[in-house]
């Protein structure tokens, strides 16, 4: 009996995993959920078209999101390698330590994964985090947080120029958004760190600085060969390890974003009569998400100052993909419904958050550190209200 319990209670080491009865109560509990939210949606929207839709969104995604992040990740892998390689790296991590380890519990050299997802999308970070000259810096529960990182500044370019180009009123409040950002970030990486710290069961009394990390620090590897030999080996050396990262962020892309994108978004348009439509094209829904929002007005407005109830829409929308939020902001505009201030709202809020419940599960996948995806999650839900709360406040003040 003894030996029985024992085994009933063995973590496997090599898959994680514990055995427990074969059919038991959370059998059934799976089964009615499943079988409650299939019958929702397909009540909505149609049992055949639904799946239709499922698939159709799943192909879609991995055609033009998936294969978009490995472009992306094969490009920064490439630029981290050359960036280790000739010493950038070790550069910055003494330039910025002293502002990022008082910030965001980091080390300086943290900041060329945030510069690079700036200039891209939050997966490029990734990349990063597969190179040891990069990761060398870093302690083991620190390197998780680099997704909640990353996260924070994605797509930060490209929603910054995208809000100054509606108008020239709007420079100011894309530029107070990107403040609120990098405020959100700090709060979204220190809560994860807290999670991290207790996960790895690190203890800060008992770590301190050994000569063995000195020499890290003050010292880096390079490869052999002339200059040319060098700057080719790395760059498809860092190319490879995106490869690798996009076929490891295959699934949780295509199974999560998938569920968010048909509990954002709703049906077609029919161009003919201008009614709503379902036609089983990717990306159709049943807005539930938008609709949550709306309930939740009473709190939002305050928080974010927004006029409108129209304006909720960005920030759920940016759950899933903010991208497809900053189609919103144009017809927004065009319909009077937004301010100033909802502008400088919507550039934190859309940088900060950028799409994370579709990206990160993948990238935590990606980290070795699945079972702290709901951690960083929740790390940064709030991260991300942090960052509109702020931009709120701080337009507030100076305008």
């Amino acid at each position: 009996m003894q030996q029985r319990a024992e085994i009933k209670n063995i973590k496997s080491i090599n898959t994680g995993k514990r055995k427990v009865k074969s059919i038991g109560i959370e059998t059934f509990v799976f089964i009615a959920i499943i079988l409650a939210g299939f019958m929702y949606i397909a009540n909505i929207m149609g049992a055949g078209i639904m799946f239709k839709v499922i698939m159709n969104t799943a192909h879609d995604l991995l055609l033009n999101t998936v294969f978009l992040i490995m472009a992306m990740a094969v490009l920064a892998g490439a630029l981290s390698a050359l960036l280790s390689e000739f010493g950038v790296i070790s550069l910055l991590n003494k330039i910025f330590a002293i502002f990022m380890k008082p910030l965001y519990g980091l080390p300086g050299a943290s900041i060329a994964g945030a510069i690079t997802t700036y200039l891209s999308d939050n997966p490029a970070i990734i990349s990063f985090s597969k190179d040891k000259s990069f990761t060398k810096y870093f302690k083991n529960y620190q390197i998780p947080a680099l997704c909640n990182l990353g996260t924070s500044f994605g797509m930060g370019l490209i929603v910054t120029t995208f809000m100054i180009s509606q108008g020239e009123e709007y420079v100011l409040p894309a530029i107070i958004g990107n403040i609120g950002a990098i405020i959100g970030s700090v709060v979204s990486v220190r809560i994860m760190l807290y999670f991290t710290k207790k996960f790895y069961n690190y203890d800060e009394s008992k770590s301190s600085k050994t000569k063995d990390t000195e020499i890290v620090e003050e010292y880096r590897e390079i490869r052999d060969g002339n200059l040319f030999q060098r700057v080719l080996d790395a760059m498809l050396e860092g190319g490879k390890s995106g490869v690798e990262l996009g076929l490891a962020i295959v699934p949780g892309v295509l199974i999560v974003c998938t569920l968010v994108m048909i509990l954002t978004f709703g049906p077609s348009i029919d161009p003919n009569t201008g009614k709503e439509i379902y036609t089983g094209a990717a990306y159709e829904g049943i807005a539930l998400l938008p609709i949550i929002g709306e309930k939740l007005r009473f709190i939002l407005e305050p928080l974010f100052g927004f006029t409108s109830a129209e304006a909720i829409a960005f920030p759920i929308t940016s759950l899933g993909a903010v991208g497809a939020a900053m189609s919103l902001v144009p017809q927004f505009i065009a319909d009077s419904v937004i301010t100033p201030n909802d502008i400088a709202v919507f550039t934190a809020m859309g940088m900060c958050w950028s799409g994370y419940l579709s990206t990160h599960v993948g990238m935590m996948d990606a980290l070795n550190a699945r079972g702290l995806t709901s951690k960083a999650i929740i790390s940064h839900t709030i991260g991300g209200i942090c960052a509109g709360m702020s931009a709120h406040f701080i337009f507030m003040i100076l305008v």
